[in-house]
């Protein structure tokens, strides 16, 4: 069903904006647009989560504005995508690339998990075909790394478990001034908090039922702007279904509600462990509304995360800057 979907929005875009699979030498642009502003761009996703990809590899910045990537990100007007991600040249010789996302709704993020998989195979499939990257973000250093059954295992790093450093205004109540399942008003409701930064801040929440205990709607843009979250948050609700299986439904910060969000499966997995919803040492699959997502947290050894999961080209083309 989704790579009908696919096909048929490549499709749509093919006939509405001059778009094609084949290289852009092709492509005819209507004699209506040869005054506007053409973006060159391929499209990818991670499980659902989708992206429009720039090569940027020779500026030190985006090529568009905050703006503009909104208006492309724009499923009726637009593109269509969850953001923008540009490949940008590295800011010094310990990095090969550098990576910004602009969400779709102009803010940016620190770091997009699944974004940082689309990126990697945007640069393979440019020619930069290496076995990983070292791709500076605005969380830090990230490591993709390419395997050979197509996936991607990416180095997230390190989480931020510290509240204040999420940040949250929420009273810390577990070991290292970590927030863990603590009380928070919402939206009329009680929930049971647990805050984890993954380079971006992430509100983990454990349900008994995914369908029956939340109003996904209403409840996730009122808890990524709830106060106790300064920066606004991810929102992540989890059903655990067995030691190594969670569920999970994510209302991003920016972007609203995707299909996939790879930090936000780090997060929930840290969660679950300091929760003691899960013991710690297993490789964690988390099923999301997009597909699988398999997580591994070192806690005892360099207390790295690792993401392992898809991510899949779409198409490519040409589109006019309105």
């Amino acid at each position: 069903m989704m790579r009908l979907a696919q096909t048929s929005f490549a499709l749509l875009m093919s006939q509405s904006f001059g778009l094609t699979n084949s290289s852009p030498k092709h492509l005819r642009i209507p004699s209506t647009l040869k005054a506007s502003r053409l973006v060159e761009f391929s499209k990818y996703e991670g499980l659902g989560n989708d992206f429009i990809l720039v090569d940027d590899r020779d500026k030190e910045a985006p090529s568009l504005t905050p703006e503009e990537s909104e208006k492309l990100c724009d499923r009726n007007f637009g593109i269509g995508g969850d953001g923008v991600i540009f490949a940008l040249k590295p800011p010094s010789d310990d990095y090969d690339f550098a990576m910004r996302i602009y969400n779709s709704d102009g803010s940016e993020p620190e770091m997009c998990g699944n974004g940082i998989r689309c990126f990697a195979q945007f640069l393979k499939d440019l020619g930069a075909d290496a076995e990983s990257y070292q791709v500076n973000t605005l969380a830090g250093r990230i490591i993709p790394v390419m395997n050979d059954d197509t996936t991607i295992t990416v180095d997230m790093g390190e989480p931020e478990l510290i509240g204040a450093n999420v940040p949250t205004t929420l009273d810390p109540n577990f070991e290292g001034d970590s927030v863990v399942e603590q009380n928070l008003e919402c939206n009329g409701k009680t929930w049971k908090v647990s805050a984890v930064s993954m380079g971006n801040p992430h509100a983990v929440i454990f349900v008994d039922d995914l369908e029956k205990d939340i109003d996904f709607e209403s409840d996730g843009p009122a808890l990524e702007a709830c106060p106790e979250f300064p920066a606004k948050t991810n929102v992540e609700f989890v059903q655990v279904l067995s030691d190594n299986h969670l569920k999970m439904k994510v209302w991003e910060r920016g972007a609203g509600p995707t299909l996939a969000c790879g930090t936000g499966t780090c997060a929930l997995v840290i969660a679950a462990i300091r929760a003691g919803k899960i013991p710690a040492g297993n490789k964690v699959r988390v099923t999301l509304p997009g597909g699988d997502l398999f997580i591994e947290w070192n806690s005892d050894t360099d207390n790295k995360v690792f993401m392992t999961g898809p991510a899949t080209f779409c198409f490519s083309g040409k589109a006019a800057l309105k």
